[in-house]
């Protein structure tokens, strides 16, 4: 018998996840040194000059412990959402809060439901407690909340949705949403991930938080990795019914979230024209890439986030070539789309790179490219 034995079936069957390709790894695997990272869906701009401001001024106390409450920051948030602080519940990352639901709420009894091509970790995290998943299929890529709502079972606890949805950049409406939280038994739990609410202009937003008093099955998930900047730092937050917030924060570990983590995000938080430049930003990239796209007549599912799937005839070949061009894109046939690549979008010189180097991966009869 081996040791690995000793895990339940469930955990040695996990696929564990695989993130984007490291510039560092690219370096050392070709020796290239002009690499542009347009695969992990970070902010191009880096973080709020009061976010690494605040974040060399707590690295003096680094001896510390954090505060395992988080109060200054669930504060700022508080006041910023218009919830009780004892609503809150902080991550390393919203990927923490995410399993923390699922690990608060599921069992090797239960089900969890999620949508076809949506978000790696939802699957994972419901593989990992035991529970049952339930993929329901997906309607032109985005989700498909009447499969869903038909997928509910008598043991379905969880139901995770992508507002907007990662890879596919899919948005559903606000009026959709809040019909399929009515629709649903009070019994059961909605995970709402807003992870790309940020680059929503304001009238495609849901204001889901807003909901909250009238669904106390609703848990909302937002990240400081996206628009404010702080993906190395790991911080996101989930906001819920005190009741719920209460249960996801005892399976929370101590010091979840780290003293400079905590200090970066109240000072990311403050700093919203930061947020809102980042938004501008995002939307002239996207408009350089998408007609890129379109240029080259390239096939692409039209996106809400901050990054944006292509159809290429052969994924991992143009994925190779890119590699070897200095440009890392995602792939994500993991997500049933072998066909589809998924690029991030980036300061203009580096969508410039991107663009110039798809063309050159796309066209057959270009020169060899050297490692």
């Amino acid at each position: 018998m081996s040791l690995c034995d000793l895990a339940p079936p469930y955990i040695r069957g996990i696929a564990p996840y695989v993130p984007g390709k490291p510039v560092s790894e690219l370096a050392r695997e070709l020796g290239l040194s002009d690499i542009v990272k347009l695969a992990s869906n970070e902010n191009p701009r880096g973080a709020s000059p009061r976010a690494i401001e605040a974040v060399h001024e707590a690295l003096t106390d680094v001896a510390r412990y954090p505060d395992g409450s988080g109060f200054a920051l669930k504060r700022a948030l508080a006041d910023r959402y218009l919830v009780a602080p004892e609503q809150i519940v902080l991550g390393n990352g919203s990927n923490d809060v995410l399993e923390l639901a699922a690990r608060a709420f599921l069992d090797a009894h239960s089900s969890a439901i999620y949508s076809q091509h949506a978000f790696a970790v939802y699957p994972l995290a419901t593989q990992a407690t035991g529970a049952a998943g339930i993929e329901a299929p997906a309607r032109d890529f985005g989700h498909d909340l009447d499969a869903m709502l038909a997928a509910v079972r008598a043991d379905t606890r969880l139901v995770f949705i992508a507002n907007p949805n990662n890879p596919t950049g899919t948005l559903l409406a606000a009026r959709d949403l809040r019909r399929f939280l009515e629709s649903v038994p009070r019994s059961l739990l909605v995970v709402l991930d807003e992870a790309y609410a940020e680059y929503l202009p304001d009238d495609l937003c849901a204001h889901s938080i807003d909901w909250l008093r009238a669904f106390p099955n609703l848990i909302v998930a937002r990240t400081f990795s996206k628009a404010y900047g702080l993906a190395g730092l790991r911080i996101g937050f989930a906001l819920a019914n005190t009741g719920v917030a209460d249960l996801m924060n005892r399976v929370r570990q101590p010091f979840n979230v780290s003293s400079v983590a905590l200090a970066a995000a109240e000072a990311a938080l403050a700093d919203q024209d930061f947020v809102r430049d980042s938004r501008r930003l995002n939307e002239t990239g996207m408009a350089h890439i998408v007609a890129g796209f379109m240029r080259l007549g390239i096939e692409f599912i039209p996106s809400h986030g901050n990054f944006v799937s292509f159809k290429v005839s052969d994924a991992n070949a143009v994925y190779q070539r890119l590699l070897r061009l200095g440009v890392i894109v995602r792939p994500i046939a993991n997500y049933g789309m072998p066909q589809y690549l998924r690029v991030s979008i980036g300061l203009e010189a580096e969508n410039a790179k991107f663009l110039d180097a798809l063309s050159r991966a796309l066209d057959q009869n270009a020169a060899p490219m050297h490692g």
